[in-house]
């Protein structure tokens, strides 16, 4: 079976034919930081990862971008609080930080690159200006907006008929807008504090004060702010072309967040933005929705604390991408047993494996057919839309027939037991199961590594190679160390 997904944009589940039949370009809508991640977060996270494990195991080449939103009136609400900083781009540093050290505790691998809508400005304003002078786009009062009814396919992901749209954006907004449903791409003069009061937290600075260390740019508009949806299609198209073969978001950014990303792009460059749509299911806690605005989340660091890695990845993984999960104490103790099972299975298993019971004469065939049975169940499974609640039912399964094997009399079968061990370690990694201990974000690197880094970083700089700079910058995020450039030089932080 090859792997086929549910794609949003059709609404049925179709083979994975990407462009390129060696390669595979992923695009996942990351994180606003603005608060401490949470297990909300984490499950996307942790599935993303997955089905990028997946490809790679398939045979892919996979480009893989996720990017961090470090420009929104959320940010800019906290600035002031808990010692996160005097200005938007401090707090967002700050979470940034906090952003990448919870990504590297759930062992996720590491994407291609994470971009930030500060870094990524001009790329922005070159989008829109596309969009204006092609009869997309308006400007009004110093904003500019885009003109739904310009896109005839304007509903198409989320099934909704232009006339049946709510109007978006606050009131100044719509006051300025010639439809309800257009969308702001360029927001004049920066954050207002109705805006900021919204979502001030209890200790953050007065929403005047707020708002004067919100972040703004020069454009042919005047001073402002991209709008939210037009960053996505901005980096992703920096980073990966005009057509990506995955893209993946939350279920609740469909609409009006991913509509508006396909009208932007499409409109921009007369070219298919996505070719599969998929997305991931809400994570809920008490049967409501997981969230940082309701506040009745648990962050990254308290589960991993808790649980560690192995149990987390293990309960977020208990269900598929695109079912919904509902965060209970029972949940947790069953993945804790699911895990305490795997994981004896492989302990016990490596305990023979190194003794001098075990015998290269010896077959045995229920174990061999196990690992065969598991080995196609997997498969079949991940092939299946990256089914991970059956995939990790095959694991169990053949750590059950591993315990079997074990735990008899003998004599044991090395050759047999030791492919039942690889299997087990082969496909408990693509779940981002980590049997010895290690995880893919340990990593140690050293100081005068990454200022050699630099080094080579500001000489392109220094060349006019900007791009080339922002490359490296990026590199370096993947590998956890957060570059900042600031007007007394470059600093940075260590994983």
């Amino acid at each position: 079976m090859t792997l086929h997904v549910t794609n949003t944009l059709t609404g049925e589940t179709e083979p994975f034919e990407p462009r390129d039949p060696d390669a595979v370009s992923l695009y996942y809508c990351g994180l606003t930081v603005s608060d401490p991640p949470h297990l909300g977060h984490a499950r996307s996270w942790v599935h993303v990862d997955v089905m990028a494990r997946w490809l790679t195991h398939l045979g892919y080449d996979v480009r893989h971008v996720e990017n961090f939103t470090d420009v929104n009136e959320k940010i800019v609400a906290r600035v002031g609080e808990d010692d996160l900083g005097d200005s938007e781009a401090e707090v967002a540093r700050s979470y940034v930080g906090q952003t990448i050290a919870a990504m590297r505790s759930l062992n996720l691998k590491r994407a291609d690159v994470y971009p930030r809508v500060s870094e990524h400005v001009p790329h922005i304003v070159d989008l829109i200006e596309t969009l204006v002078e092609n009869g997309y786009a308006y400007e009004s009062n110093g904003s500019v907006y885009f003109d739904v009814t310009t896109f005839d396919e304007y509903g198409r992901l989320s099934n909704q008929s232009i006339d049946e749209i709510e109007s978006q954006g606050d009131e100044t907004e719509r006051s300025e807008k010639r439809h309800p449903a257009d969308f702001a791409l360029w927001k004049a003069d920066g954050v207002s504090p109705g805006a900021i009061d919204e979502h001030r937290h209890e200790g953050a600075a007065p929403a005047s004060e707020a708002c004067e260390t919100a972040q703004t740019w020069d454009s042919p508009w005047g001073e402002g702010r991209p709008g939210w949806h037009i960053e996505c299609s901005a980096m992703s198209m920096t980073h990966l072309g005009e057509t990506i073969d995955i893209h993946v978001g939350g279920r609740d950014l469909v609409f009006p967040h991913h509509e508006n990303e396909i009208a932007q792009s499409e409109a921009a460059t007369g070219e298919r933005f996505a070719r599969y749509w998929l997305h991931c299911e809400l994570f809920e806690l008490d049967e409501e929705k997981m969230s940082s605005s309701l506040g009745n989340f648990v962050t990254v660091s308290e589960a991993i604390d808790e649980w560690g890695a192995n149990v987390v990845r293990t309960f977020l993984t208990a269900g598929s991408y695109n079912s919904k999960q509902v965060y209970r104490e029972s949940a947790i103790d069953e993945a804790t047993a699911r895990w305490e099972r795997l994981s004896r299975a492989y302990e016990s298993a490596v305990e023979v494996l190194d003794s001098p019971d075990a015998q290269s004469t010896v077959t045995d065939d229920e174990l061999v057919t196990s690992v065969e049975q598991s080995t196609a169940a997997f498969t079949e499974a991940m092939n299946d839309d990256f089914d991970t609640r059956n995939a990790q039912t095959a694991l169990l399964e053949l750590a059950s027939a591993i315990n079997r094997h074990v735990d008899s009399d003998g004599p044991f079968d090395y050759r047999g037991l030791k492919r039942a061990v690889d299997t087990l370690t082969t496909y408990g990694t693509v779940l981002g199961l980590s049997f010895t201990g290690e995880t893919a974000g340990d990593v140690t690197i050293a100081d005068d590594l990454v200022e050699l880094l630099l080094d080579v970083r500001e000489r392109e700089r220094e060349a006019g190679n900007y791009e080339r700079a922002d490359e490296l910058r990026d590199e370096l995020l993947a590998l956890g160390v957060d570059v900042q450039d600031g007007t007394d030089g470059t600093d940075y932080r260590l994983p």
